[in-house]
């Protein structure tokens, strides 16, 4: 029976992630980057694409599993005829090489335990050649190398590729596994004592997540997901990936299957406002940062997404032999979207700028020529059609949700110079730019008959992303306009209680076949939506509900299937998360917020 993707649970190092399943399997992991290939790819193919198993002997599903309090540190335990034992795993903070620990604990009785490695690098497709060196085992397959540290003995098997170990762990014994990466032509790196290690984790981790400022209800789901953005956050530049993941389906056996291992431009005046609000501002400005130079250049080359350095080449292809997760095939690497127009990352990026400006950022040197760099370009290309932010490839189209944010680019740029007076900028163009789209999505956006705005201009079409109109102050909540649309986004898209990003049956918007779960950060919207316009109680209500929908280990997917119970697409999801940061936040901050 394939796993579910609520059966994962993600380590990390800030740099890479790998998940590991409700077996005590790592089935997914990428080295040594979130973007790299994978070593362990079983997650979209089989056992032979590569996966480590540290499980008893003949048992299957865990008996229970969490992370340690306010850490990112994983216990997957099971109870057996034998006794009881506990696996920890982790990716410590790297200082040179990207290190996987896997710490086996016995709790009671004795136990016999198996350990079976299959390294598979670039996704699954090459089998390393693997020998002994300095009393451990080395995978080397071009730049690839991967050593394994056992303190039980292992030996390889040639029949399947493996790397295998049969052991027993008595109540209160402990034993360490270490696999560490790097480029196959450089020295292996220092080894590192994977105990002293652990408790340095925990130490570090708890001491990370005592500085959130929010101390109102479902404290613990908000630490938990503030953990996952810092999890997904690259380092060494600040980027925060969408998902550790590529290809995990939205449709099970369906097509829409994607590359998710970059950043978007999308996701940051969210990432931003939770991470600022939270009291993560050191994580703000890196992010901040990161987004600076990333969109750094011509604006009208300003693309939707970057690699986790900012790279902006990120071709999209397939990879055949894989399966696919439960059989949902292609597996794609890289992603086509970039190259797409998408109007709405231009008032995001001033929307972030202006919100960073605003919490006393440090200021960065020509970020406000660059904004208004990007104004100048909008105000002559902010007519054209686009692809919208959901990526549609089915053709361009005046979104409405793209020309609320490029109203929202030109009212962040008008009151800043508002704010700081001496700044350079044409406010009167700008103010025109304003009252001229907002004029526009007015009339051509809007549907009177039904009293709701609409996906793209003269279309019937909804879209969740028209919950934001509010949220971004085109209109007031109280205006009618934006009653109206709430509550027909609410009805027409519903799906048993939660929301679809747009309505999936006109394959013209989308370009694409078959169709999607529900959209869990649309639902975080429609809960901040109702909460603005002061049926609070019902946005408490389905807020709790969408905590409820996280996996046993606090985790959030992408989508939902609210008829098959089940999470759909990449996991674990930015978007998600700083979803339900943002509406907790908004619900309950005045209740403990520091």
């Amino acid at each position: 029976m394939h796993p579910r993707i609520e059966d994962y649970a993600l380590i990390g190092d800030e740099q890479t992630a790998g998940l590991v399943g409700t077996d005590g399997s790592v089935d997914w992991l990428c080295l040594p980057r979130f973007d790299s290939g994978a070593c362990f790819a079983r997650l979209l193919g089989d056992e032979d694409n590569g996966h480590w198993r540290i499980a008893p002997k003949g048992a299957e599903r865990c008996t229970r599993r969490a992370y340690r309090r306010d850490t990112l540190v994983l216990d997957t335990e099971w109870e057996t005829g034998q006794g009881a034992v506990r696996v920890t795993d982790l990716m410590p903070q790297r200082d040179r090489a990207p290190d996987l620990v896997r710490v086996v604990e016995g709790l009671a009785g004795k136990v016999t335990m198996r350990s079976t490695l299959r390294l598979r690098f670039d996704y699954g497709s090459i089998v390393p050649w693997m020998r002994r060196a300095d009393g451990h085992r080395v995978a080397v397959a071009g730049p690839d190398a991967v050593w394994l540290r056992s303190e039980p003995p292992v030996r390889t098997w040639g029949q399947d590729l493996g790397t295998h170990s049969e052991f027993t762990v008595a109540q209160g014994q402990k034993v360490a596994f270490v696999l560490t990466w790097h480029p196959s032509h450089q020295p292996r790196p220092p080894l590192i004592d994977p105990y002293v290690t652990l408790d340095h984790s925990v130490v570090d981790w708890r001491e990370w997540a005592s500085h959130c400022r929010y101390d109102g209800p479902y404290r613990d789901a908000v630490v938990r997901s503030l953990i996952t953005l810092k999890a997904l956050t690259y380092a060494p530049t600040g980027g925060i990936v969408a998902a550790p993941t590529t290809s995990l389906p939205e449709e099970p056996g369906g097509v829409r299957n994607w590359d998710y291992r970059y950043c978007w431009l999308r996701d940051s005046t969210l990432t931003l406002g939770a991470l600022l609000s939270a009291g993560y501002l050191e994580e703000a400005e890196a992010w901040r940062n990161w987004l600076v130079r990333a969109v750094a250049g011509d604006p009208a080359d300003l693309q939707i997404m970057y690699g986790v350095a900012g790279e902006r080449r990120l071709p999209e292809f397939e990879l055949p032999w894989l399966s696919g997760f439960a059989g949902s095939a292609p597996v794609r690497i890289g992603n086509g979207a970039v190259n797409q127009l998408q109007l709405d990352v231009y008032g995001e990026v001033m929307d972030s700028l202006s919100l960073a400006r605003k919490a006393g950022l440090t200021p960065k040197p020509h970020m406000w020529s660059l904004e208004r760099a990007l104004l100048t370009f909008l105000r002559t290309a902010w007519r054209q059609p686009d692809e919208g932010l959901w990526e549609v490839r089915g053709g361009r189209r005046q979104f409405v949700h793209s020309k609320v944010m490029v109203w929202v680019a030109a009212d962040r740029a008008v009151h800043t110079l508002e704010r700081y007076p001496r700044l350079e900028g044409d406010a009167e163009a700008w103010r025109e730019l304003r009252e001229e789209v907002h004029r526009e999505v007015c009339e051509r956006g809007y549907d009177p008959e039904r009293n709701t705005f609409t996906q793209s201009y003269g279309s019937r079409e909804l879209d969740a992303a028209l919950l934001l109109i509010p949220r971004v102050g085109f209109l007031p909540p109280d205006d009618p306009r934006v009653m109206g649309t709430i509550d027909a986004v609410r009805k027409e898209l519903d799906h048993e209680g939660l929301l679809r990003r747009y309505s999936t049956g006109d394959t013209t918007v989308d370009g694409l076949p078959g169709g999607e779960g529900t959209f869990l950060v649309c639902s975080f919207w429609l809960a901040d939506a109702l909460h603005m316009t002061g049926r609070t109680q019902e946005a408490r209500e389905l807020f709790e509900r969408l905590v409820g929908l996280a996996n046993d280990v606090g985790l959030l997917s992408e989508e939902y299937d609210p008829v098959a119970g089940r999470q759909l697409g990449n996991f674990p999801q930015a978007f998600s998360h700083i979803g339900l940061v943002n509406t907790a936040l908004a619900l309950f901050g005045g209740e403990g917020a520091g």
